[in-house]
Formats: C-alpha cells, structure tokens, sequence
C-alpha cells in the first residue's frame, strides 16, 4: 500500500535496532510474539481506516525508540500491480517480499491469515480472519502462482464470496447468475445439472430410449443435491 505509505509514519527504525533481539513484546494486555500475525494502524489520512497486516520475523529493542518489530507485509489486491479483479474475495491478502522495521506501538492486534481451503472450511469468519492463495513480489509486480484453476462459464478463478453451485454431469462449477438462475432457484433444486450435460443426456436418452418410466437421476448425480445453501465449494487443486 504504497499510496499510504507502507511503514512510514509508523515509528520505523532506519535500520535494525541497536539494541538487544527480544522475541515477544507486550502491548497492553496483549502478547505479541515473533511469527504472529498482527494488524497495524494505518498512518494514512483520517478516515481511511482499513487495518494494513504483517507477519513478525524478528523483534528488537532500541534504547531510544523501544521494540521495533521486522515485518512482511501482506498487500490488499487493489494495492498490487494489476489492482483488484472480479475473482478475489473480500478478505484475500497476497504476501509479500516487502520488509519493514516498524514500531511495536503501531500493532493494533492479532489476526490470522489461512490457506484459501482453510478460509473455506471456517464456520464463521471474523473481522480478523484473511486468506492467501498468492504470493506478490512487490519490487517487480510478479505474482506466483501465475495461473490458477478457472470455473464456471465466464471462466474465471474461485472467488469464496460468490455463491456456486456443482453439477452432478460434469462436476463443473458455476456462478448461478452465468445460467440466468438464482441462488434462491438453485437452493431449491433436488439435483442441478448444467445446460451442457442436460443436452448430452436428451441425446444419449433419444438415441438408447429403453422405454424405462419413472424419475432418472442426472449422469453421476450420486442420488444427492448437489447445491448446499452455500457451503459446497470448488476443489482447488
């Protein structure tokens, strides 16, 4: 978060402090240890209150200037060369190679940032919970990995804050506002299959007609509904 001045105005030691390393710091009633995660106050304008996040690596004391802390910083997508697109979520973070030395003072709390299959699996997500699927290289705007698995129709990479649904034919994952549906009407199917696999079907039906009446369950339905109020999720490789 260049534009915010990213450590500046934050208490940062021009160096490593000149005295002893410590390993924990603590700020009020709170304990902060080399490897947390923590949220710092931003320096920016007033108003702008969005919380920047790092990683502790390395503590140190100065005898004028207390505990500084050597960070990594994760960037927000909008912070990052390319800025944000339709595919990252709200809470995606990338970390970084971008260090700082910055004041203990300036940690607001601790928070924590998981793996994209972590963050999924969350039963309730809290102000202080992130996730990462990509890491940034602030000084060349390099990202790794520099492709990922794509879904749905409109081809684009998972986004956990959009609601899709599976289809029982393929395995495909779909945003249902791609097929001109709604949540709402994919909650209440019993089974979805997609446009695609329902052509295949009709025509596999029409040419191996058996004369069988009754219900028939899409190819590999597996008997089960296949959209679960919002909880099913792409597997990501």
């Amino acid at each position: 978060r260049e534009e915010r001045g990213r450590g500046v105005g934050m208490g940062r030691a021009k160096g490593a402090p000149r005295g002893k390393k410590v390993t924990s710091v603590r700020i009020g009633t709170d304990v902060f240890e080399v490897g947390n995660t923590v949220s710092l106050r931003p320096p920016g304008p007033e108003g702008d209150t969005s919380p920047f996040v790092a990683k502790i690596y390395e503590m140190g004391e100065d005898p004028s200037e207390g505990v500084q802390c050597r960070v990594s910083w994760f960037y927000r997508p909008e912070e990052a060369h390319g800025g944000r697109k339709a595919f990252h979520g709200e809470k995606e973070l990338f970390t970084s190679n971008h260090y700082d030395w910055v004041a203990a003072t300036s940690i607001n709390g601790s928070c924590k940032v998981h793996t994209l299959k972590a963050y999924q699996a969350l039963g309730q997500v809290k102000e202080s919970d992130y996730f990462v699927r990509f890491s940034y290289k602030a000084d060349t705007g390099e990202f790794k990995p520099d492709r990922v698995p794509v879904y749905c129709m409109c081809e684009m990479p998972y986004n956990p804050d959009l609601f899709m649904v599976e289809c029982e034919g393929c395995d495909e994952w779909y945003h249902p506002e791609c097929l001109q549906l709604t949540k709402a009407e994919v909650e209440r199917m019993n089974h979805f299959v997609c446009p695609d696999c329902t052509q295949k079907h009709l025509k596999e039906s029409r040419t191996n007609s058996t004369g069988n009446k009754g219900n028939k369950q899409a190819p590999g339905s597996g008997g089960g509904p296949a959209a679960a109020a919002g909880n099913k999720k792409p597997r990501l490789g």
